[in-house]
């Protein structure tokens, strides 16, 4: 094995019924843990979305209505999942920008909590843009001189995504084999809420979208407290309206 790992890396790949956090949900999750010994467990499980998958949608990944019937919902399986993942960092190819945060959104709509705060995240898409700029089937032939098969198969994606990762570490020295000297290399991703409707400048959380862009999101709260509620009561993804009520909370106590 050529990372060297402290605690497992678990690579997660999903299939959806589209591309909208607060709207689109689970038909397909794929885990496989790497330990730190070397040893591998895998973990597939196709999921009721409880809505209709779109036909566009099923040209991609090929799982019908039909095939998800008679699967488990996200909630009768949340808690299977988090005990699978356990104390592990986090692993995908443009995982941090799609899969967890649509992972952490099924979480927050099953009712579970799922701490993330002390879970590293490697985007293995961010490694391949930052050194070829190409997507996981040219990555995949790229590091590992193999052609994808069942590409959109959440098995056979998260699968890649590990030998992939596991190649650059050998092609590129310079990321050292540990997830600490990775992400010191690429560099970590500063968001409050996975959406980036808030994100970090110089450690302070600040609105990334809007009229109120670039401001403090604690000076936003507080001279306009309408505006949590209209972001409370808008379309935006459940994770996003809890790091806003943190940051609300926090406001408030400083206040008092």
């Amino acid at each position: 094995m050529n990372l060297q790992l402290t605690r497992p890396l678990v690579f997660i790949d999903l299939e959806t019924t589209g591309t909208q956090l607060s709207q689109d949900r689970i038909v397909e999750i794929a885990i496989i843990k790497l330990n730190p010994d070397g040893s591998r467990q895998t973990k597939r499980k196709l999921i009721n979305p409880q809505m209709p998958i779109p036909p566009a949608t099923t040209a991609i990944h090929g799982i019908t209505d039909e095939m998800v019937k008679d699967a488990p919902t996200f909630k009768q399986v949340a808690n299977e999942i988090k005990q699978f993942i356990g104390q592990s960092d986090l692993a995908g190819y443009n995982s941090n920008r799609f899969d967890i945060p649509l992972l952490m959104e099924e979480f927050l709509r099953a009712g579970m909590e799922f701490d993330m705060q002390h879970m590293r995240l490697v985007d293995v898409q961010k490694v391949f843009h930052m050194m070829e700029q190409r997507t996981l089937g040219a990555a995949y032939k790229f590091y590992c001189d193999k052609i994808l098969e069942d590409a959109h198969s959440a098995e056979a994606d998260a699968a890649a995504t590990l030998e992939v990762l596991e190649a650059q570490v050998v092609r590129y020295p310079q990321l050292g084999q540990t997830v600490e000297s990775l992400l010191k290399h690429i560099g970590e991703d500063r968001f409050v809420d996975f959406a980036r409707r808030m994100v970090f400048e110089n450690g302070v959380e600040v609105f990334n979208f809007g009229k109120h862009k670039g401001r403090p999101v604690s000076e936003v709260l507080k001279a306009e407290p309408q505006y949590y509620d209209w972001m409370m009561k808008g379309d935006f993804p459940l994770h996003t309206k809890q790091k806003l009520t943190e940051i609300l909370n926090r406001t408030l106590l400083k206040k008092g």
